[in-house]
């Protein structure tokens, strides 16, 4: 084998080396491998050519390059404070975290160069622009309610970047210190008045127990009454009927009986006393013996 034929095969091999190479480079380059967490977006010539899903993607080996690396994961902006105004005029400070992800990277790439400090003066914007619309009441009692509308309007505004608003939160709203001591007055100002109505409420109903119960002893001493004068009608319809029957007899005993009970009260009187007796009290005991023993 001559010189020639070995410089033949040695150019041969060496052409073959090379194309292996170029081929080995053309794949390296070609195939992209993207991560779960992350979109690429290829550019070829300096225009946006596509952007490459997680997986094994291909692209043109020396036309196409990966322009940027987006991560898809949610993102959450460091909590900002702002100043806003209430229509009562009321200076507020209203502390906010944010919570977003990218979703379409092409406009977030090309449309936008801070995303974050975007993100943070659009919230910034609207969370004045909704306060400026409510009193303090409003705020401190709607939160729920602020927080949907600064979601919502946030989300449509960032919509053109190809961002999602995940959360937007409204962690805090403070006071100055002046406003705060003006509360504070007024919440125990409150407390007093609340106090008295309590306790005027308390005497009302004080005064109307025992009206009732007043209402009530003297509803019941005119039914004793009434108990006590329908008992005496009752016995005076027996005696009536008893006269009827029997005559004077029966009046006579009903005397007699009267001057008994009088003549026992006066007996059992406190204290020493000297008991004089008519002249006929002897007669009007013998009387009532007699007829309660005939009538036994």
């Amino acid at each position: 084998m001559d010189n020639l034929d070995i410089e033949q095969i040695v150019g041969g091999n060496g052409v073959i080396l090379a194309i292996a190479v170029f081929v080995i480079i053309c794949i390296y380059l070609g195939v992209r491998i993207v991560p779960q967490s992350q979109k690429f977006v290829i550019e070829r010539f300096g225009r946006l050519r596509a952007v490459l899903g997680p997986g094994i993607n291909f692209i043109v080996p020396f036309l196409d390059r990966v322009a940027h690396k987006i991560s898809i994961l949610e993102r959450q902006l460091p909590n900002a404070t702002q100043d806003a105004i209430t229509t009562d005029n009321v200076l507020v400070k209203v502390e906010t975290s944010v919570f977003y992800r990218i979703t379409e990277p092409e406009k977030t790439v090309y449309r936008i160069r801070d995303v974050d400090g975007a993100i943070a003066t659009t919230v910034a914007g609207i969370v004045r622009s909704e306060i400026g619309k409510m009193e303090l009441d409003q705020v401190q009692s709607n939160r729920a309610q602020l927080i949907s509308q600064v979601r919502e309007q946030v989300a449509a505004m960032v919509d053109d970047w190809g961002i999602e608003v995940t959360r937007a939160e409204v962690l805090d709203v403070n006071l100055d210190e002046a406003t705060r001591a003006a509360m504070l007055q007024q919440l125990n100002a409150e407390r007093a008045r609340r106090a008295q109505v309590t306790e005027a409420e308390g005497k009302k109903r004080s005064v109307e127990l025992a009206a009732d119960a007043d209402l009530y002893a003297a509803q019941q001493q005119a039914k004793a009454r009434r108990v006590t004068a329908e008992a005496e009608a009752f016995a005076t319809s027996v005696i009536a009927e008893a006269i009827q029957k029997n005559g004077l007899e029966a009046a006579q005993y009903q005397v007699a009986v009267r001057q008994v009970e009088a003549l026992e009260a006066v007996a059992t009187g406190a204290g020493k006393q000297t008991v004089i007796l008519p002249a006929n009290a002897l007669e009007a005991f013998g009387d009532a013996f007699r007829m309660f023993k005939g009538r036994a």
